[in-house]
């Protein structure tokens, strides 16, 4: 199976990346049920197995077949740069009852027998109560699954964001979509972009593209947007291998004895751009003590920072992750 995407002239400066509260809700029920998918995220799952058998997914998994069509508008693409889980949602929920059907139709057809089953005729016959119902399930997997983590895959996906930017701005989008996944490719003479994913071919016929990183979609390049959803590629997101692990311990006597401790601990947590309040989470501070200790690492040349939608972004200066390493050049 593969994926084409056609571009035209004007589609080439149309292309965006964009982070989805929403889109990893999906991912994560997902990867509930998928072994193939555990691999990184086996310490997310220990740890909410016991909260996750509260949830009843039974409705949602229906439409969620290991191949085949799953309902764009329960999990479409985002509706901005920086939209939050309940502006995503909100947008489900107005889902005219016409449209729904049919994509529900779609979706359960790929599972065999779904469609008869009791929640799949429910959903059939009254598609404007499902698309509330399901919109109330995503709401319940969202304050389970993902709303404890956001801050930390939030920051991991901003932080993919930056880097990728920072990319296109050296290599051209020819260069960035080679670089995002090993199933990506990029034919420049027909404007191709091509993946081994679901079997789709669209062309792009001005809309541009979404590029979007995701935590749950690993090891997956998904798309199969129709019209007229925006077109839509999700790959997975950089640096997943370290997004469960704990705090490597606090760091090293020498920099805490320059930086003071709680100081030194925020610059070494600073291994890829950081918001504030990922930084809180992970380290358990308050969010004003690390506000106030950026601050002043800022102004001492370790830190510098950038701007990505609503949020701003903290990442170590040359200076500032020699400190860490000892002088030693960073992997």
């Amino acid at each position: 199976m593969a994926l084409y995407l056609h571009f035209g002239e004007s589609d080439l400066l149309r292309c965006r990346f964009a982070v989805s509260p929403l889109w990893e809700t999906h991912d994560a029920i997902r990867t509930l049920g998928r072994p193939d998918r555990h691999g990184y995220h086996l310490p997310w799952l220990r740890r909410i197995r016991e909260a996750a058998r509260e949830l009843d997914l039974t409705a949602i998994r229906l439409l969620m077949p290991r191949s085949g069509h799953s309902p764009d508008f329960l999990g479409p693409p985002p509706i901005g740069p920086a939209a939050t889980f309940h502006e995503e949602l909100a947008a489900v929920r107005t889902t005219p009852a016409d449209v729904a059907r049919k994509d529900l139709a779609l979706s359960l057809a790929c599972t065999k027998g779904a469609a008869e089953t009791p929640q799949g005729r429910a959903m059939l016959e009254d598609p404007g109560r499902a698309v509330q119902e399901l919109a109330d399930t995503l709401e319940r997997a969202w304050q389970v699954l993902v709303e404890p983590d956001w801050p930390r895959l939030r920051a991991l996906l901003e932080a993919d964001v930056a880097y990728h930017s920072g990319r296109l701005a050296r290599v051209g989008l020819e260069g960035l979509l080679s670089e995002l996944h090993p199933r990506i490719g990029w034919d420049p003479a027909t404007l191709t972009l091509t993946a081994r994913a679901s079997s789709h071919r669209r062309s792009l016929d001005g809309q541009g593209l979404v590029l979007m990183p995701s935590v749950f979609a690993w090891p997956e390049v998904i798309s199969g947007f129709e019209p007229p959803w925006q077109p839509t590629v999700v790959y997975p997101v950089r640096g997943i291998g370290g997004l469960w692990t704990q705090p490597s311990g606090a760091a090293p006597e020498a920099l805490a004895g320059i930086l003071g401790r709680n100081r030194a601990d925020v610059l070494s947590a600073l291994g890829a751009p950081t918001s504030t309040s990922a930084l809180a989470h992970t380290l358990g501070l308050a969010p004003s003590s690390v506000s106030a200790h950026l601050t002043a690492l800022r102004a001492a040349g370790l830190l510098t920072t950038h701007r990505r939608g609503h949020q701003v972004l903290y990442e170590r200066t040359p200076l500032g992750g020699a400190l860490v390493t000892g002088g030693q050049e960073e992997a």
